[in-house]
């Protein structure tokens, strides 16, 4: 069975952001190709698309290699995130469907609980569903994809702390959701803003730790190519 090139593109993609492959580091089809249990054509297929997404640069007579953003490059994937999550969310007003309501409202209802709980860990999850769930229900698949890639990029290059006041942030989550709700589209947008610029304060920029690739088998699951 031939292992799709979408789900190699994701295990890699997830081993750069997570650190597993460290900013500069050499990456071989034949290496990828032994953790991930695959052949290398999908591993050249992956490569290429995530050269495309700025997470692997290839350089005459080196190879491919995992991408060092620069501090300037970092920040403006904040800026862009502050630009388009807004825009998501005022188009996810006027297109959005019931089933995308049911579950933003669900979300919010959820990360209302554990906030209360101080359940932190899920609320990092929760989180990153509702504004996944958010860009979705915008019905623009082009933009949908970029706000997807740019929070892989910020994971990557960005440590985030967990709000002082959660409880706060999901309250912030519930009336996003109600503006969207009434397809009230400046509203979305203006509290989502909000909602962005006051993130940014918890966001914290990684620096790159030196070390070795683990070397432990990563296979891909060949039952999926969704990422």
């Amino acid at each position: 069975m031939r292992v799709p090139a979408q789900s190699v593109c994701t295990a890699i993609r997830d081993d750069i952001v997570s650190g597993v492959f460290e900013r500069g580091g050499r990456l071989t089809e034949e290496q990828l190709a032994r953790r991930y249990g695959v052949s290398r054509v999908p591993v050249r297929e992956a490569l290429r698309t995530l050269e495309s997404e700025g997470f692997v640069v290839t350089r005459r007579h080196a190879g491919a290699q995992v991408a060092e953003p620069t501090e300037q490059e970092a920040a403006d994937l904040l800026d862009m995130r502050a630009l388009l999550e807004p825009l998501g969310a005022a188009r996810a007003a006027q297109r959005r469907t019931e089933a995308h309501l049911k579950v933003l409202r669900g979300l919010v209802r959820l990360g209302q609980e554990r906030a209360r709980r101080g359940q932190g860990e899920d609320l990092r999850s929760l989180g990153g569903w509702f504004h996944e769930t958010l860009a979705q229900a915008s019905g623009s698949p082009a933009l949908t994809a970029l706000l997807t890639q740019l929070r892989h990029k910020i994971a990557w290059m960005y440590a985030v702390d967990q709000p002082t006041h959660p409880v706060e942030a999901w309250s912030e989550h519930g009336a996003i959701v109600d503006a969207v709700a009434r397809g009230d589209a400046e509203r979305a947008r203006a509290l989502t803003a909000l909602h962005a610029e006051r993130s940014l304060t918890l966001h914290r920029l990684k620096r790159p730790e030196r070390g070795r690739v683990r070397v432990s088998q990563h296979v891909v699951n060949t039952a999926s190519g969704q990422n």
